[in-house]
């Protein structure tokens, strides 16, 4: 907690202190509304104490938000436009900040965001070695089968997608490393800070960060030959064909869509495409049980399940 509290105003750094860590996966900052802290189970205020000794729950004020921007942008939010124009900013440690407010449009699309008064803290968790029990059921010889990772948002794809990376990247059980190549539009995967990840991802990932996923599938294609090309959220058209593309041109896709049942493959015409004709061979199922516990499920190309 003492290392994500720098980016708070100074005046409530002990109180954010105080909060407990364990658990913790979003803080939560509206102008005029309490601070809240978001737990596995369940959400708490931040409570500070008054001059009578008596605690209330926090109000962030619209100082309190400039502050914070302040911190996250290093004094410098002209240097995160791009970011911005995206809702999110990167800083150090890996944490991914969401930031919404007056949005600046032109022809419908967001140029800028003006009066931020809305921050998202995702709290940074690697969860190094959570994949170890995944990846021999993705692997194939010398490579793995083309794969995507599968849950409802929140529940864990990205982590374990990154784990694979790291995994894949470094080598295991005597197999030498791939050369994974990380298309990281939103920095959700290495979380890259002025081009650097943050996140571990193994001695041999080279990362793309904050491109679009169509066009940054076929740059690395053109420019890195990988022997796996990693993406986050696979949803559009463009995404699908530039998939399609990469797994033509060779390389293995280890990619991950917001699913919550198996069943939902078949409500997307390109995904229940993909089933058909087997592009993919193995999908991982992952769901969130009470209490925050995983549950995984592995699946082969033809929907029977391997565990």
């Amino acid at each position: 907690m003492y290392e994500i509290s720098q980016f708070f105003p100074v005046h409530i750094r002990q109180d954010i202190r105080k909060m407990p860590a364990q658990g913790l996966e979003e803080i939560r900052i509206r102008v005029g509304q309490p601070i809240e802290f978001y737990y596995g189970q369940g959400s708490r205020g931040l409570l500070v104490e008054k001059e009578n000794g008596e605690t209330e729950l926090y109000r962030a004020t619209g100082e309190d938000a400039a502050e914070i921007l302040d911190y996250i942008s290093s004094y410098s939010i002209y240097a995160f436009q791009e970011e911005v124009r995206q809702g999110y900013i990167t800083v150090e440690g890996g944490y991914r900040i969401g930031v919404v407010g007056q949005a600046v449009t032109e022809q419908g699309k967001i140029t800028g965001m003006h009066h931020i008064s809305f921050f998202n803290f995702r709290i940074a968790r690697e969860k190094i070695g959570c994949a170890n029990e995944v990846l021999p059921y993705l692997r194939f010889q010398d490579s793995i089968y083309n794969t995507l990772f599968l849950s409802a948002p929140g529940a864990g794809k990205t982590t374990y997608l990154r784990d694979c990376i790291r995994l894949l990247s470094e080598g295991e059980k005597g197999r030498a490393g791939l050369k994974v190549c990380v298309v990281d539009e939103r920095s959700e995967i290495g979380a890259c800070r002025m081009g650097i990840p943050q996140n571990h991802l193994g001695p041999r990932t080279d990362v793309l960060d904050g491109c679009r996923k169509p066009e940054g599938m076929l740059l690395v294609l053109r420019s890195m030959s990988p022997e796996v090309i990693a993406v986050d959220e696979l949803g559009t058209e463009e995404d699908f064909l530039a998939v399609e593309q990469a797994v033509c041109s060779g390389s293995k896709v280890l990619g991950t869509i917001h699913a919550g049942e198996l069943q939902e493959l078949q409500e997307k015409p390109h995904l229940r495409n993909w089933m058909e004709r087997q592009l993919f061979q193995r999908f991982v199922l992952i769901q969130r049980q009470e209490g925050g516990a995983r549950e995984i499920h592995i699946f082969d190309a033809g929907m029977r399940k391997l565990c």
